[in-house]
């Protein structure tokens, strides 16, 4: 048991668990709207598209999460306005957007040699690396998401099942779009400095996916995807410590296999319930 306990004596240690604590609930209310409404491609387009508003804040000395912020702003812009053109269908401007704002940060990355260590740290985090001020940051954010989420369940749920009775209740269907779109790109935005874009999206949408096996009631669904996501973050230190693996990686590694783990253990529960009747008959 000691094995399990010396990795979190330390203090960095310590302050990744507790950033993986906050990120893992934030990703956990978020990723459950994400995964309901089948959000996938457009969470993906939004964590790559940080990257021009990331590589200009390195390169001008401006802090990273206000290039990333107006750089995941003007995706979320995008995709808003050209979402309401009727030739063009949703995924297909999610697609150019991403694109466009994913080639414009490697056209600006080209250009700095200095860039590499920071892009480095963009793509996959270093959640060893989290001080005060991040996990101060993340916890406003976890309590702004926790109370958006509340405010706007009825239009979010409206939104997910049934568009047409979200216009007839008067729930304002495409402002409710827009607020998730907000959500999403806040919840990116705040988390890429723990575990880097590439792996925000494994804790984002892996628990959430996770937890659908298990329950089919919305606060459900988040309660058990932020308790997968913290269980991902413990193993996820924990095997870095002891192999000396990246912790970010493991940690979006780790929920990944757990999603991989739950589909199997509720694959074997229906296989057994479907056999139980026949075991009775045979009796």
């Amino acid at each position: 048991m000691e094995w399990l306990l010396i990795p979190f004596e330390v203090s960095f240690v310590q302050r990744a668990l507790v950033a993986g604590v906050l990120v893992s609930a934030v990703c956990a209310v978020v990723g459950t709207w994400v995964v309901l409404r089948g959000m996938a491609f457009i969470g993906d387009a939004m964590s790559h598209g940080m990257l021009p508003g990331v590589a200009i804040a390195s390169l001008t000395g401006v802090n990273l999460l206000i290039g990333a912020a107006i750089s995941a702003g003007v995706m979320a812009l995008g995709v808003t306005a050209l979402g309401r053109s009727r030739r063009l269908s949703e995924d297909t401007t999610i697609g150019l957007l991403f694109v466009g704002m994913l080639a414009s940060g490697v056209i600006i990355v080209s250009h700095s040699r200095s860039f590499a260590v920071d892009l480095t740290g963009f793509l996959f985090g270093d959640v060893l690396a989290v001080g005060s001020g991040d996990l101060v940051g993340l916890a406003i954010t976890l309590l702004v998401v926790g109370v958006v989420a509340l405010v706007g369940h009825r239009s979010f749920t409206a939104l997910t099942f049934d568009v047409r009775k979200a216009h007839t209740l008067g729930l304002r269907p495409r402002l409710a779009n827009a607020v998730l779109l907000g959500l999403v790109t806040l919840t990116i935005v705040a988390s890429f400095r723990v575990v880097g874009t590439l792996l925000v999206f494994g804790l984002l949408i892996a628990p959430a996916a996770a937890a659908l096996f298990w329950s089919r009631r919305i606060t459900t669904i988040m309660l058990v995807a932020a308790l997968l996501g913290i269980a991902a973050t413990v193993v996820g230190l924990l095997v870095s410590w002891h192999w000396g693996t990246a912790a970010g990686a493991t940690i979006a590694a780790a929920a990944v296999l757990l999603f991989f783990l739950s589909a199997f253990l509720s694959f074997v529960r229906q296989r057994f319930r479907s056999l139980t009747p026949e075991i009775e008959c045979s009796r």
